[in-house]
């Protein structure tokens, strides 16, 4: 594409592919997904269908604020006599019921990964050497032939400093900020960084 098709987004058909997005876009879903692999791989690894899985699960649910609504919210109304028995391991569950705590312990787990925003900056800024991105370019098929760039290709970078504001910008919505934020990242391609302003996929190494 030439230079005016990254400064017009579609002048040359590249709005054609939905999967070609402003980077703001794509950071923050690769902010969102970097949040998801925080909540499922810090997670309790047996199922639910185990002994060690159950037992864990109702201890999370019955050590940490707002388990007892989570159970509630889940469709779980055991008494206080049951749940303690499945969390002794002395009972188990009706199938229905293991998948309601189930359900009941990723909410409340994803509800309070969410509440310390603390704990991605962390992971992210990895103890100040940061976190490699891979930008994939736009798809171009969809653009004019004559206007495409075989020169294109994806890119990896190690990126310090950011992710605070970056987390920050993401739990506040604040597409703004994460479009300033792109465009810091962008400036390491140096000549090329206009091309990347718009990408279709960004991966985060954490």
């Amino acid at each position: 594409m030439s230079t005016d098709g990254w400064r017009v987004f579609g002048t040359y058909g590249a709005d054609r592919d939905p999967g070609n997005v402003h980077g703001k876009t794509a950071l923050g879903r690769a902010l969102e997904d970097a949040l998801e692999r925080m909540i499922t791989e810090g997670g309790i690894k047996s199922p639910v269908t185990t002994r060690r899985g159950l037992r864990a699960r109702m201890r999370y649910l019955t050590t940490h604020q707002g388990g007892p609504a989570a159970l509630a919210d889940a469709g779980v109304t055991a008494t206080a006599a049951t749940l303690r028995a499945w969390t002794k391991g002395a009972r188990r569950p009706r199938p229905a019921n293991a998948e309601a705590i189930d359900t009941a312990y990723w909410n409340l787990r994803a509800r309070n990964v969410l509440a310390n925003p603390g704990a991605l900056k962390q992971h992210l800024n990895n103890n100040g050497r940061g976190t490699a991105v891979e930008i994939h370019p736009v798809n171009q098929d969809v653009v004019v032939p004559s206007r495409r760039r075989d020169n294109l290709r994806m890119r990896r970078l190690q990126v310090r400093y950011i992710w605070d504001d970056a987390v920050d910008a993401l739990a506040a919505g604040n597409e703004a900020a994460l479009a300033d934020i792109w465009d810091d990242v962008i400036a390491e391609l140096d000549s090329d960084w206009g091309a990347y302003t718009y990408v279709s996929h960004i991966g985060l190494g954490a």
